[in-house]
């Protein structure tokens, strides 16, 4: 569609934007955790192979093991991960797990996917890092190859634990540049782990041209956000929920379209905001702000792409014309060379376009107030 065209389907809104639609839609997920979005049923097989506790109903296996008491990215939070790491702690579940991920995302029209981890948290039996990232990059592959989905790594290091750890995984993201890895990444608990305790690990990738992305703003305020960009030269942020506290801060996020990976179900689930219409993504989008849509971890939010977007949807009554400006955010946003994005986003507004047609969308009723 040409700047300038309308179409009435721009104003559908919410419950008017059905599952139809939006499963269709394009999408990227640009801030998954591979070991928070394992298949529940995979956690459970892979986990009785080792001899875990695992009892044969579904829910009890949740309740067990990821309740779903809000809690804020602290210690407890965390322990979620030990749990499933626990289970992939060799390649055939690593590429498995990967390839189950971009299988389920490719089926629900993701076309671009960054899985993030961190490779030292699968080296408890021997792994080494090397081995952990080849075998995710096969996973990927194999889903890339029979699904057409665009998927690589970004290797993440744990703000919470020796930067000397960093600072390997920080290495194994440049030592795998140009071969399916995109990124590096500083995750964990913000809380009193100022991102400038690793500065050697950014160093090093921002030295050798890799990109850097950050969890900040999500446990602790806008100026965990400012060391991130400033001090430790982050190309994206990670969740930037605070950002608002900052209204120069984020007029420079702003004007430099840094783009912003926001997750809602995880932001409600580990106390970030206490209710999503607390949440500033609206004020965002209204403030120009290049905003991704993300799902963080499946498994633990009970989340998946459609049902992200049908939340981002419903919460703040988005247009379809926002819906897709959302999406596209998406692929300008990816870790990509810059004419392979320029295809990507050429044919979603192509695909877009063709779905308003495929599904008369022109002729559906707006809802009121439209």
């Amino acid at each position: 569609m040409k700047t300038g065209d309308y179409r009435p389907s721009d104003l559908l809104r919410g419950s008017a934007i059905g599952d139809d639609v939006l499963r269709l839609l394009p999408k990227t997920d640009l801030h998954c955790h591979l070991d928070g979005s394992l298949r529940l049923a995979t956690f459970m097989e892979l986990g009785r192979a080792r001899g875990m506790d695992m009892p044969e109903d579904p829910e009890a296996v949740r309740a067990l093991y990821f309740p779903p008491d809000r809690q804020a990215v602290t210690h407890e939070f965390l322990k979620h991960f030990d749990h499933t790491a626990a289970v992939l702690q060799d390649e055939s579940g690593l590429t498995r797990v990967a390839r189950e991920l971009a299988e389920d995302f490719a089926a629900e029209s993701v076309w671009c996917l960054e899985v993030r981890f961190c490779p030292l948290m699968h080296q408890r039996e021997g792994l080494s890092g090397d081995q952990a990232v080849a075998a995710v990059r096969r996973g990927l592959d194999e889903a890339q190859e029979h699904t057409g989905i665009t998927a690589n790594i970004i290797v993440t290091g744990l703000r919470q634990i020796d930067p000397a750890h960093s600072l390997e995984m920080a290495k194994l993201a440049v030592d795998w540049k140009g071969r399916g890895v995109v990124a590096f990444d500083l995750a964990g608990d913000e809380s009193d782990n100022p991102p400038k305790r690793h500065a050697e690990s950014f160093y090093h990738v921002m030295n050798n041209n890799q990109n850097v992305t950050i969890h900040a703003g999500e446990g602790f305020g806008a100026a965990s956000i400012h060391q991130a960009l400033h001090r430790c030269g982050a190309n994206r942020i990670g969740h930037g929920t605070r950002l608002e506290e900052d209204p120069d801060l984020l007029a420079y996020v702003a004007n430099n379209r840094v783009p912003l990976e926001v997750c809602l179900s995880s932001n409600l689930q580990s106390c970030v905001v206490d209710d999503l219409s607390h949440h500033p993504f609206r004020h965002y989008l209204q403030k120009g702000l290049r905003v991704c849509l993300n799902t963080d971890n499946t498994l633990f939010a009970r989340t998946s792409p459609v049902g992200e977007l049908r939340l981002a949807v419903d919460t703040f009554d988005l247009t379809l014309l926002e819906t897709e400006n959302l999406l596209i955010n998406g692929f300008k946003s990816a870790f990509l060379p810059e004419r392979r994005k320029r295809e990507m986003v050429v044919a979603a507004l192509a695909r877009f376009a063709a779905l308003r047609d495929e599904l008369d969308l022109d002729s559906r009723p707006r809802a009121v107030g439209s």
